[in-house]
């Protein structure tokens, strides 16, 4: 059989992930700050696209942009439209009286004169204000301290010897962020060339800084330091410290015997451990929280249905400027001015599609949520039903990784709180009676409301529990409902029940 060379043509389909697309997809799991972030470096580097300023919200629709109309007469200065400025005027106009205007001037002339009006228009700026002069509070606020700084200041005034002084700034620079001294301090005795001795005197004046318990070397160390300052570090004490183990392990029996004390005064013991810091050094560990910005809302109708709109802030609005383009565009000089320009046009086209995209994705994920939960945000979290991915995706007509990378740090504002759109996919949990089944939420919950029920005579093991929720309709095995104890930090039967007949025994 001869060989021959042909052509032949075929036609088939296949996907190809563009970068592009590629793009598109990562918006979708991108959160706010993210979000932000990606768009900050996109406007950085494509001079088509710039970010809308609130102003331009209602005419955000309309391209090309046009510039806003500037501030006629007639609406700037009101100073200047005035006939006449006695006290009730000013007072009318500002909704507050002269004298809290102008404290040193109580109000007993009838006009105000030529001097006062320009102090005032001076110090308002002619009666408007710009964002850029504008007063931000945050510009007064006091910068953080942090622990290093802290701990300078006390080293500072408690060693006047600069080779001591030297010492105690190699110990601190051995902090971690809970205050804990981690150095090690026969490598900082080698490294100095100072003797052991000294640097464990240096450590000790350290150990008397404020807050209680910085530069301790453990645990126990740390907790001696606080009881010692409030001269509660006796023998029993001391005890009670060096078996941070059993305290652990709630063996207060064993800690009675080691201790030599009753139960009334192990109790009032336990009470002063807990009252103690064990990180005092996370009082300055700096910075303040972020706060959780929802990016959907979810309010009740007056018709008894959900209203689901999604949260303006965390919707960035980025305008493209079409006029810059048509200006700029006639003069580029060779090809590769007018490939980059097209480009960029096309990436700001591309990016303003994908952001209305990934709002209209997160809009129709949530309201699909909304609707498979509505006996969540009706009657709380034991009617949470049980939900996947995948039925989400079936209902919406999306593919399950899509619904998976919208869900992904995302938070929905509803009438019971804040959740994270996670939160409403929960694993299925099989009713005894062959019925509908219910969300592990639903049953973590009831297990916890369970526990909180019960009596010191009556403290219920993980296998009454267990025939407690099949009674309610519940079908589950023991270790679940141990998995679920423990995952909520609840401690055993056992446990439980030495601490309630501990803490009845102090009530007599």
């Amino acid at each position: 059989m001869a060989l021959a060379a042909k052509l032949q043509l075929r036609q088939s389909q296949s996907l190809v992930m563009t970068p592009q697309l590629m793009q598109s997809i990562r918006l979708l799991q991108f959160t706010h700050a993210e979000l932000e972030h990606f768009i900050d470096e996109e406007i950085e580097r494509n001079p088509l696209l710039e970010r809308a300023e609130p102003q331009d919200d209602a005419a955000s629709d309309q391209v090309p942009r046009t510039e806003a109309a500037p501030e006629t007469a007639a609406d700037g200065d009101w100073f200047e439209t005035e006939a006449g400025w006695s006290a009730e005027a000013i007072s009318e106009k500002l909704d507050t009286s002269l004298e809290n205007l102008f404290p040193d001037d109580p109000g007993t002339s009838e006009r105000l004169g030529p001097d006062l009006t320009a102090q005032w228009k001076s110090a308002t700026g002619n009666g408007s204000t710009s964002s850029s002069d504008g007063f931000d509070a945050g510009d007064m606020a006091a910068t953080a301290i942090t622990l290093r700084d802290h701990v300078s200041e006390q080293i500072a005034l408690a060693f006047a010897d600069p080779a001591a002084r030297l010492i105690a700034g190699e110990l601190a620079d051995g902090l971690d962020e809970t205050g804990y001294m981690r150095a090690d301090m026969a490598e900082i005795a080698s490294r100095l060339g100072s003797g052991a001795d000294a640097v464990a005197k240096v450590l000790s004046v350290c150990q008397t800084f404020e807050p209680a318990g910085l530069f301790a070397r453990d645990l126990a160390e740390c907790l001696s330091l606080q009881l010692a300052v409030r001269d509660r570090l006796d023998p029993a004490m001391k005890a009670l410290i060096a078996n941070l183990e059993l305290l652990a392990r709630r063996d207060f029996h064993t800690l009675k015997r080691i201790c030599g004390v009753d139960e009334e005064d192990l109790l009032d013991m336990l009470a002063e451990v807990r009252a103690l810091d064990p990180r005092p050094g996370m009082a300055f560990s700096g910075g303040a929280s972020d706060a959780v910005i929802a990016d959907v809302e979810v309010r009740a109708a007056n018709d008894g249905s959900w209203t689901v709109e999604l949260n303006a802030e965390t919707l960035p609005r980025v305008l493209v400027d079409h006029i810059y383009f048509a200006q700029v565009s006639p003069h580029a000089k060779n090809q590769a001015e007018k490939d980059f320009l097209a480009e960029c046009l096309q990436n700001a086209n591309w990016l303003t599609r994908s952001l209305d995209q990934r709002a209209k994705t997160i809009l129709k994920v949530a309201s699909e949520i909304v609707r498979q939960q509505d006996a969540f945000l009706v009657h709380g979290v034991r009617q949470l039903k049980p939900l996947n991915l995948r039925t989400v995706a079936d209902a919406i007509g999306m593919h399950e990784s899509t619904v998976s990378r919208v869900t992904a740090n995302k938070y929905m504002l509803t009438p019971r709180g804040v959740f994270e759109l996670r939160y409403f996919f929960t694993a299925s949990i099989a009713a005894s009676g062959g019925g509908e089944a219910h969300s592990s939420e639903a049953v973590r919950d009831r297990i916890k409301q369970l526990i909180d029920e019960e009596k010191t005579v009556d403290v219920l093991s993980d296998d009454a529990i267990v025939d407690m929720l099949r009674e309610s309709g519940v079908d589950i095995a023991r270790r679940t409902v141990a998995k679920y104890r423990e995952g909520m930090n609840i401690p055993s039967s056992v446990q439980r029940r030495r601490e309630k007949r501990a803490l009845a025994s102090a009530g007599r």
